[in-house]
This record gives C-alpha cells, structure tokens and sequence, in this order.
C-alpha cells in the first residue's frame, strides 16, 4: 500500500511513458517532514545522471515553520536518487542514445513508510499527440457525465 504525497501531472501529459522505476532519496530530517506536510512540488523536476549518480533536479520542498529556525536547507537542491548500479547504467545509456528524458512521477511513502520517487524513462509528445489526449479525455468525462444522467 502506498500513501502518495505528490505527483507530476504534468509529466503524463507532455510523455510518453517506456519504463518505470522506485528509487530511494537522500534527505535530511525536516526534509522529511515537510514531505509528510506535503509541502513539495515536482512539477518541473528531471533526473540527471552525473558521475554514474542519480541526481533529481528542481524539486521544491518548502521549509516548515514548526522546525527548526536556524537550519533551513536549500529548498531547490540536487537530491541524489539510491538505484541499482545496472538501473543507472541502463538509464544512462537509453538516455545517450535516444531522445528519453528521466522524470519523476510521484513521491510516496510504502509501506515500510520510507520515501519513495517513482521515476520514468519517457519520450516527449509532439503538439499532435498532446490534442489527441486531450480529446479522449474530454470524451470520457462525456461519457461518464451521460451514464451519470441517465441513472
């Protein structure tokens, strides 16, 4: 069971998703707890890989006011991804060969309640494919709005 903290909407509709990966990230503890508060947003977030590193880049998390004072860590900084050696390898590789990009798409906390980032190895959508998307969607909620009328 997952307890979702954050996702990246957005991500679904700019990409196409290839193959999806959990990776673990490294923070300090009000860190945590801000995440907890669900003060943080991935919206404009990617991964980088970096010196066969995972590192994700522009995640905000705000500072909370109940901690403490003098010790506010930067709220734009490069958070380092825990993956697998071969997971990074593979990634870097489908990265430098083809047009992938790395997102994440969500932040949880599973069941052990550790922090989690789903991330994504995803290919951008051309404008076509965006307004395809965006007629399906308003089909469906067409078509839910007609069953709910006629019950």
């Amino acid at each position: 069971m997952r307890h979702i903290v954050a996702t990246n909407r957005k991500a679904l509709f700019d990409y196409f998703i290839i193959n999806k990966l959990e990776a673990g990230i490294v923070l300090s503890g009000s860190e945590v707890k801000a995440i907890r508060a669900k003060k943080v947003n991935i919206k404009d977030s990617f991964v980088r890989i970096i010196r066969n590193e995972a590192f994700l880049f522009n995640t905000h998390i705000s500072h909370l006011n109940t901690t403490n004072a003098y010790f506010k860590p930067d709220e734009k900084a490069p958070r380092k991804l825990l993956l697998h050696k071969k997971e990074i390898h593979k990634l870097f590789s489908l990265v430098s060969q083809k047009t992938y990009t790395i997102v994440p798409l969500s932040l949880y906390f599973n069941k052990r309640n550790i922090l989690k980032v789903e991330i994504a190895l995803v290919q951008g959508k051309k404008l076509y494919d965006k307004r395809e998307s965006i007629k399906k969607k308003t089909l469906d909620k067409e078509a839910l709005a007609a069953l709910k009328n006629r019950y």
